[in-house]
């Protein structure tokens, strides 16, 4: 079965002679597997002539949605004791063996119809398995009646299982993300995923929803599809779907490329999750009546709002509400269902949807006001977008968000699609609205920042016209909107600024100041910006360390903006001059470890000579620290160079271990090299499809008269990387002033100020030294 299986599986192209469609493919496999399963079970004694023994399907096989490397999920039921000829065990072994000496994974059971029923009544799983139940061999009769007091049970108890249906998929959830706006959706367990759609059949098999059709078909189909491709291109069990396998598998099905592929799977996943969510809530109010009995009278509605009512848990429209005449009504409904933390009513949104009308500019300040109490909701907010844009209302507010609507992202350390990275941040934005003097300016802003991603030019700079457009349709004063312009053009200025540039030099701190021309209202909106944007990207993203750097960059520009003088680098404490006093007398390299700080910091002394960052930054990469920033100093003619660490795992190395191994290295006793690579060979992290290293170049950014410039180095992240870019600058004679280094995701991006002592020779300035300089870099990346 295996080989034949492996035929119908094929190669990898997509151009390959005789290739099945995914649905023919699993057409072929269940038949193919559903073949093999009836001859082995009539040589086990199971026929359709032996009465009492049947051999049922369920999951996939039973569903005949067999994806390739799928467990086989069988039940062999007998009637017991007044059962079936021949012995039960012998006859499961005889199946069972088989399977299992082949390698193909196998779910299995040997039970009665009443230990059948036993089991679903007390595990979900079970029962929700047992309602795809489909005869394979045997007795048809037994097999009949356990699909069929199997679906009579569902019904009958589906009413008092939903509390546990709900906790199960939120539980999955949690653990398994969303489809529809995870980079890497699980198209299985996922949200909006296929066990939502086996949720979706289970509850139209009790006659609580109609059966899934129309939008939600082309979902299973899409989502089917994507996995049966997604395993016979990976050649193993797979559910999660990684962009690296994206472009294949939108090949194959006519879908472009991988982004093409991921907003069709973002559609699909909204689509389940949607029509879910509507059917549990259906479902569970159906149930109250059913076990409450008939109410006298119907549930009370609560006033929420002008022409809003909280009815039966959900949000809706009073009953004298007219969408048409009311422009604020849309965004009243909303806020009042995120502040709640209730659903807004399908048929409310269908209303809506039907009579609200487009709000045309400049809004009235009442509408504006309840658009800034929506955003400001916090986590309830993403459940009513979510909402509102699945019946397009919420484009009807943003004709902007189109473009950007199951967007994935282009780099590797965003968790979300662009859209719902937008409207995690702003939920996270709303925890921040203490922290500046123009909190709606702070949520408008944060819900548009990315908004001109999607397009052929430089997001910042689309997304400050399109935020300018939104201001003044939103009624926004002039000089509002040029804030709110600004904060979208320079959403980024902060944190990559603090993490790729030296904080303490008074050029970058007046270029930010110049660049936010004096002001010091936008410099706090884009200092709470930043912090909810990284925080609605991915973990990790934001650390401690970045906020600290952010702070210190934003107290600095603040510090300037008031006319007072810039803060110059701060000097050696009394502790390091001390050192560097006893390294100097000594000759002896010392290390210095302090985890006071929001990081922890290692300083590390020895008499200056060229070579040091190198072996520092070696030894550091031996004990897996990740190097955050460095600051190279020196004292009494000893280099004194402090770096910010965190352990990529474990705990901070002992102080002692790593005076010993810098010993080592300074004296040349140590092989880095060598250990290094050996280290990285067991222990590094391998991207399956890392970016293409790259180089940039800045000037200007010093301000003590040196011939410094700033290479930024973006490549894919390894241990020893910063030992070696640092042993290519030590080759060519430069002088590395500051260093900062950051990671997204896998990809490494190192800035370092580099500058040439006259007796090194170069020209920093000179194309010719860069590219050589460019080109040395590039080659240990």
């Amino acid at each position: 079965m295996v080989l034949a299986r492996d035929r119908l599986l094929g190669g990898r192209g997509p151009n390959q002679a005789g290739r099945l469609a995914p649905e023919a493919l699993r057409e072929a496999l269940t038949d193919l597997h559903e073949f093999w399963l009836t001859v082995h079970a009539a040589h086990a004694g199971i026929r359709p002539d032996t009465p009492g023994i049947a051999l049922v399907a369920v999951g996939g096989l039973g569903r005949r949605e067999l994806v390739p490397y799928s467990d086989l999920d069988l039940v062999l039921v007998h009637a017991g004791e007044n059962g079936p000829a021949g012995d039960v065990s012998t006859a499961a072994e005889q199946l069972w063996y088989p399977l299992w000496n082949s390698g193909v994974g196998l779910d299995h059971s040997v039970r009665t119809v009443r230990e059948a029923l036993e089991v679903a009544a007390k595990d979900l799983r079970t029962a929700l398995g047992l309602l795809d139940a489909r005869h394979l061999a045997g007795d048809p009769e037994i097999s009949r009646q356990l699909a069929d007091q199997a679906r009579e049970a569902w019904r009958a108890g589906v009413r008092r299982r939903f509390e546990e249906m709900v906790d199960s998929a939120r539980e999955r959830w949690r653990r398994s993300g969303e489809v529809a706006h995870w980079v890497e959706p699980d198209l299985k367990h996922g949200r909006g995923g296929l066990r939502d759609l086996a949720m979706l059949d289970a509850l139209a098999l009790a006659q609580l929803v109609d059966r899934p059709a129309g939008e939600v078909a082309q979902a299973r189909k899409l989502l089917l599809d994507t996995r049966t491709e997604l395993r016979r291109i990976a050649g193993r069990p797979r559910d999660v779907l990684m962009p690296q396998d994206g472009d294949e598998v939108a090949s194959v099905l006519g879908l472009g490329d991988r982004f093409a592929l991921a907003r069709a799977l973002s559609g699909a996943g909204r689509a389940v999750a949607y029509a879910l969510e509507v059917a549990l809530r259906a479902g569970q109010q159906v149930g109250n009546r059913r076990v409450l009995g008939v109410l006298r009278r119907a549930p009370a509605r609560r006033p929420l709002a002008e022409g809003v009512v909280l009815h039966a848990e959900e949000v809706t429209l009073a009953r004298d509400a007219d969408p048409a005449r009311d422009p604020g009504l849309l965004l009243r409904v909303a806020a009042a269902a995120a502040r709640s933390g209730r659903p807004i009513a399908p048929s409310a949104l269908s209303r809506l949807s039907e009579s609200a009308p487009e709000l045309r500019g400049p809004w009235p300040a009442e509408v504006r006001q309840e658009l800034v109490s929506l955003l400001g909701a916090g986590e309830g907010l993403i459940d009513v977008v979510e909402a509102l844009d699945r019946t397009g209302l919420w484009a009807r507010l943003f004709p902007e968000w189109g473009a950007v609507r199951d967007l994935p992202p282009r780099d590797a350390a965003h968790l979300w699609t662009v859209d719902r990275h937008l409207v995690v941040a702003t939920a996270n934005a709303a925890r921040l609205v203490t922290t500046v003097s123009r909190p709606d300016l702070l949520l408008i802003g944060t819900v548009l920042h990315d908004i001109g991603k999607g397009r052929d030019a430089d997001h910042s700079v689309v997304g400050a016209a399109l935020a300018t457009q939104v201001g003044e349709r939103l009624g926004l004063s002039e000089e509002d909107v040029a804030t709110l312009s600004a904060m979208v053009r320079h959403h980024l200025l902060l944190p990559h600024t603090a993490t790729r540039r030296n904080i303490a030099d008074e050029v970058t701190v007046r270029r930010v100041v110049d660049t936010l021309d004096g002001d010091p209202v936008l410099l706090e909106l884009l200092h709470g910006l930043a912090e909810a944007d990284s925080l609605a990207t991915g973990p990790g993203v934001w650390s401690d360390w970045k906020a600290a750097l952010v702070a210190e960059l934003v107290a600095r520009c603040r510090e300037v903006m008031a006319g007072g003088g810039h803060e110059g680098p701060k000097p050696l404490d009394t502790q390091a001059q001390a050192l560097a006093q006893a390294v100097a007398g000594s000759g002896r390299p010392d290390v210095l470890i302090d985890t006071s700080g929001s990081v922890a910091t290692v300083t590390m002394l020895a008499p200056d000579h060229p070579g040091l960052l190198s072996r520092a930054a070696g030894v550091l990469a031996l004990n897996s620290l990740k190097v955050h920033a460095a600051e190279l100093r020196s004292h009494g003619g000893v280099a004194v160079d402090t770096f910010a660490v965190s352990p990529r795992f474990g705990r901070l190395p002992d102080a002692g271990l790593l005076r010993e191994q810098f010993t080592r290295a300074v004296s040349g006793s140590l092989p880095l090299a060598e250990k290094l690579a050996a280290k990285e060979r067991d222990y590094a992290d391998r991207l399956d499809d890392p970016p293409e290293p790259r180089v940039l170049w800045f000037d200007g950014e010093t301000g003590d008269g040196t011939a410094a410039v700033v290479l930024e180095l973006r490549s894919a992240d390894r241990l020893g990387l910063l030992h070696g870019v640092a042993e290519v600058f030590e080759r060519r004679g430069v002088d590395v002033v500051w260093a900062r280094a950051m990671q997204v995701g896998g990809t490494a991006i190192a800035s370092f100020s580099l500058a040439v002592s006259p007796s090194a020779g170069g020209d920093t300035a000179s194309a010719e030294w860069r590219r050589g300089v460019e080109r040395a870099v590039l080659a240990v990346c």
